[in-house]
């Protein structure tokens, strides 16, 4: 992870302070990259205690299609409750506990213009990795301007696009606004976790997670935490286990996949932007 550990360093050491829509304000810098090499071993963080099991929960959900933070709250994962119960948001909520047209929505059930049929891309991805691994079209994308307005909050990992050459899978994730201290870690086991379960149920080699991150930030009332974790020194990376007799990504559950070998530093609390 130390790709990671640059990326903080970097941003504390090059980025611009300014205000933002949470008004706690954060340090930017714009346009970066990172690639993890599934055989180095799984990406989880450890100069602090990676939340795997809510990552894990979160990511299942979100292959669910569900936009029921109740069903997510049932897994044990609270991350999305800020959301669901901001002013902004309530009086848009079709039921208690609502989001809205996210991320598993639109991934499961993207509304057609043309169509009553939804597009379920998560599908459509899957078949094509079957049939044609070559096809330079397999993408799922999160972002939809027509439902921007419909969302509890607009997605940040927008879209992710799928490369196959020699029965070796790859995923690029297009990330619009990183929190590089609380959110980054996340996403980046949340999409390697992603490339594994995809490679299992279409019989390839999980090999690179390519992470494109827009607006790069940390916020001012992580700074402290930031440091603690810099002067950390990393573990070697945990493996990741799933359970070989799944072939359906759909039938994925919770103790399906573990994290083994995983030695970690304590966690570092920080308050989430909302």
């Amino acid at each position: 992870m130390k790709q990671y550990l640059d990326l903080l360093k970097k941003i504390m050491d090059e980025g611009t302070d300014r205000p933002d829509r949470t008004g706690v304000g954060s340090r930017a810098i714009f346009g970066q990259t990172m690639r993890f090499n599934m055989q180095d071993g799984f990406p989880a963080v450890t100069t602090k205690k990676l939340a795997f099991e809510t990552m894990k929960a979160e990511l299942l959900w979100f292959l669910s299609g569900s936009s029921d933070n109740k069903k997510l709250n049932e897994m044990g994962c609270h991350i999305w409750d800020g959301n669901a119960n901001a002013d902004y948001w309530k009086p848009k909520a079709r039921f208690e506990g609502d989001l809205g047209r996210v991320y598993g929505v639109q991934w499961r059930d993207w509304k057609s213009a043309y169509s009553s049929v939804p597009i379920d891309q998560i599908s459509n991805a899957i078949e094509q990795l079957k049939k044609n691994p070559g096809d330079r079209r397999i993408i799922v994308t999160a972002w939809n301007p027509g439902e921007l307005d419909q969302m509890a909050l607009p997605p940040c990992h927008m879209f992710f696009h799928f490369f196959c050459v020699n029965k070796k899978l790859s995923l690029l994730m297009y990330q619009r606004s990183c929190d590089t201290f609380l959110g980054v870690p996340f996403n980046i086991a949340s999409y390697s976790l992603l490339l594994h379960m995809v490679a299992q149920v279409t019989g390839l080699e999980p090999h690179e997670f390519v992470h494109v991150l827009g607006d790069t930030h940390i916020y001012l009332n992580h700074f402290d935490q930031v440091k603690e974790q810099l002067a950390r020194e990393p573990y070697p990376l945990p493996k990741i286990w799933l359970n070989p007799e799944i072939k359906n990504i759909f039938d994925f559950k919770m103790e399906d996949i573990k994290l083994v070998d995983y030695k970690y530093h304590p966690t570092i609390k920080a308050p989430m932007a909302v």
